[in-house]
């Protein structure tokens, strides 16, 4: 763990193409931004939060958090912004930075604490899992990955997260689904009904 405490970035780089386009993180969500939502999850958890985000920075600005950007061209997807985090973490000296996607509104409190704690038992980097299914952009990464990273992005043409995962050797915590499952995240109009259920329960 970094003395200065965690830091975390927010993969908002998609498209979101299931919901119709547009910036999922600012779909409305009981009354308030899906992003609002995360950041109530995380910022107990963390020291410094920011977001991966594309083209015009302007629409999260109300959120007051730094806006990283892709740092390789072509939208090459979520390693992309883990990539970036990954940066902006060493800018900060940090040895670790937490990810976790801009869809995923009830992350648990203690997400941070249980994923770090397996890197400080050994584990190279550690993923979150639930209910059988494993979450790879939930994950909290060594900063001196970032180089490798870099390479196998741009010179390999590596695309998927999960790939990732089998290459660091990341190990999968587990975390309960009941009464809900914390990694639920919103892809259809469907989803956000589902996770207005849920935040009445």
């Amino acid at each position: 763990m970094d003395a200065a405490g965690p830091l975390a970035v927010v993969l908002a780089g998609g498209l979101a193409r299931r919901m119709g386009g547009g910036d999922k993180p600012l779909m409305d969500l009981a009354g308030r931004p899906l992003l609002s939502h995360i950041l109530d999850r995380l910022e107990p958890q963390v020291s410094l939060l920011a977001l991966n985000a594309n083209d015009d920075p302007a629409r999260y600005r109300p959120f007051g958090l730094p806006i990283l950007p892709d740092s390789l061209a072509g939208r090459p997807g979520p390693l992309a912004g883990i990539l970036a985090a990954l940066d902006w973490a060493a800018g900060r000296d940090a040895t670790h930075v937490l990810t976790v996607p801009g869809d995923t509104p009830f992350l648990p409190p203690d997400l941070v604490l249980r994923l770090s704690a397996a890197t400080v038992a050994g584990a190279p980097a550690a993923i979150a899992a639930s209910g059988g299914r494993r979450h790879p952009t939930v994950g909290f990464w060594p900063v001196a990955a970032r180089e490798p990273l870099r390479a196998a992005i741009r010179d390999e043409g590596l695309r998927r997260v999960e790939h990732w995962v089998g290459r660091l050797g990341a190990v999968a915590v587990d975390f309960g689904i009941e009464p809900f499952d914390p990694f639920f995240n919103l892809n259809t109009p469907d989803d956000l009904t589902a996770a207005e259920r849920i935040l009445r329960l």
